[in-house]
């Protein structure tokens, strides 16, 4: 009988996500040193606390190679051996709403809005777009995703968006180790690969995101 890899800690890592301060090289690597220690088994559970975001998306994006790596980054989370949680709060756009996404479990506030980022009239084009239409294909996300509808907490409970809503998502996060870790390492990976597309149609959806944002990027520069 194959014997489970054994856990070399139980330890909950949390990240603060701030959807206000934008993308920064280091936010990237704060997450991925989170995702360093799960992928060394020296962590439980990830819990990712996002709040905040909106305005001009893009607009603290320096260039189109700081969005793929964070992006690559996500896709690790995505992938890790360790269960994620997201504690949501408030708005939540921007990197925070890339985050949150990404992670297998979401707890959201009561006052959580799932925000698309729009601006000069336009969608950003992010990868957020991609994860909502594909955990959820209610006629909410289509607005979401067309228009820049914010989905409220109540909403995104409705369409599966969010797991529970609570009035402190990241209270004892502890609770959620036990649930959530029974099933670890490679076993994990794959149950998470029968719910999501063939990695193919992700790397063509990631294509197609970081050229449309290199197209609004571009805009902006040319406007300035």
């Amino acid at each position: 009988m194959m014997q489970r890899e054994p856990r070399r800690a139980c330890e909950v890592l949390e990240v603060d996500v701030d959807g206000t301060a934008g993308l920064s090289a280091a936010l990237v690597a704060a997450v991925s040193g989170a995702c360093d220690r799960a992928e060394d088994h020296q962590a439980a559970l990830v819990v990712l606390r996002t709040r905040g975001g909106g305005g001009t998306p893009g607009a603290s994006v320096p260039d189109i190679a700081l969005l793929t790596k964070w992006e690559s980054v996500l896709r690790r989370l995505e992938r890790l051996p360790a269960a994620s949680v997201a504690a949501m709060w408030g708005p939540c756009a921007g990197v925070a709403l890339d985050a949150a996404l990404a992670a297998d479990y979401r707890i959201a506030h009561p006052t959580v809005e799932l925000v698309p980022c729009v601006a000069a009239g336009e969608v950003w084009p992010g990868m957020a777009l991609y994860r909502m239409s594909r955990l959820s294909q209610r006629a909410v996300m289509r607005r979401a995703v067309l228009f820049g509808e914010p989905v409220g907490a109540q909403q995104a409970l409705a369409a599966g968006l969010v797991d529970e809503v609570a009035q402190e998502p990241a209270a004892d996060p502890g609770r959620l180790v036990g649930r959530l870790s029974g099933v670890w390492g490679p076993d994990l990976a794959i149950r998470r690969e029968l719910l999501q597309s063939s990695g193919a149609e992700f790397e063509a959806a990631l294509g197609g995101h970081l050229a449309a944002c290199d197209r609004v990027l571009r805009r902006r520069t040319d406007g300035a």
